[in-house]
C-alpha cells in the first residue's frame, strides 16, 4: 500500500493487468452478485434527475424494479446502490443482440441523451473505493468472473490503473493520476 494525498492505494492496481473482455464474460459483473452498483451520495440525485431520459433505454423488468424500489436503494449499512431485478441483474442493465449485458445509463450517454456516463463505481471497476473519515482506500476487487479480463490484460500488458485511467481521473483528478503514474514508474 502507498499513500497519494488522502488515498491509500493498493499496489495491486499497478502490479496486476486487466482489460475487460466482454466477448468472454458477456458483462457478467452487471448481472451476477447479490448487490447493486455502489453509488456516491451525489449520484443518487443524478440518477433521479436523468431517469426520465434513461428509462426509454431500459428493459421492462428494469423499469418495473425502479418503479417499485426507486432509482437507487439504501442498504442495511446505509450505503447507496442501484436497485436489482429479482436480486440479480442491475435494474439499469440492457442486452445487445449477442446477449452481452450493457449499461442502459451508458447507452443514453453514448446516444447524447445525458451527459453523465454511469456510476463512477462501474466506470472504475475492477477498482473499488471505500471512503473513510480521513482517507479513501483504493483497492483491486478480484472476482472470478473477470479471469478472462486478467488474461487479456496480461496478453496486452495493460495494468489496471491504465485500463481505468479515465475513471481514476474522474474520481480523483488529473494531478492525482499523474502522481500515481510517477509511483508506478518507480515501482517497477
Amino acid at each position: 500500500m502507498f499513500q497519494l494525498g488522502k488515498t491509500i492505494v493498493s499496489e495491486e492496481i499497478i502490479e496486476k493487468d486487466f482489460v475487460c473482455n466482454l466477448t468472454a464474460c458477456k458483462g457478467a459483473c452487471c448481472i451476477d452478485g447479490d448487490a447493486g452498483a455502489p453509488l456516491e451520495q451525489d449520484e443518487v440525485t443524478i440518477l433521479e434527475e436523468i431517469y426520465p431520459k434513461v428509462k426509454p433505454f431500459l428493459r421492462p423488468e428494469g423499469i418495473a424494479a425502479i418503479a417499485s424500489q426507486g432509482t437507487s436503494i439504501v442498504t442495511e449499512d446505509g450505503e447507496f446502490e442501484t436497485p436489482l431485478i429479482d436480486g440479480a441483474d442491475c435494474a439499469y442493465v440492457i442486452f445487445d443482440t449477442k446477449g452481452t449485458a450493457l449499461c442502459g445509463i451508458e447507452e443514453a450517454y453514448n446516444r447524447g441523451e445525458i451527459d453523465w456516463k454511469k456510476p463512477v463505481s462501474c466506470h472504475l471497476y475492477p477498482i473499488r473505493v471505500k471512503d473513510f473519515t480521513e482517507f479513501s482506500a483504493v483497492n483491486y476487487d478480484r472476482w472470478h468472473i473477470c479471469d478472462d479480463a486478467c488474461t487479456l490484460g496480461k496478453e496486452l500488458q495493460v495494468p489496471i490503473y491504465k485500463f481505468v485511467k479515465a475513471a481514476l481521473i474522474r474520481k480523483f483528478g488529473e494531478d492525482w493520476y499523474l502522481e500515481l503514474e510517477k509511483v508506478a514508474a518507480t515501482y517497477k
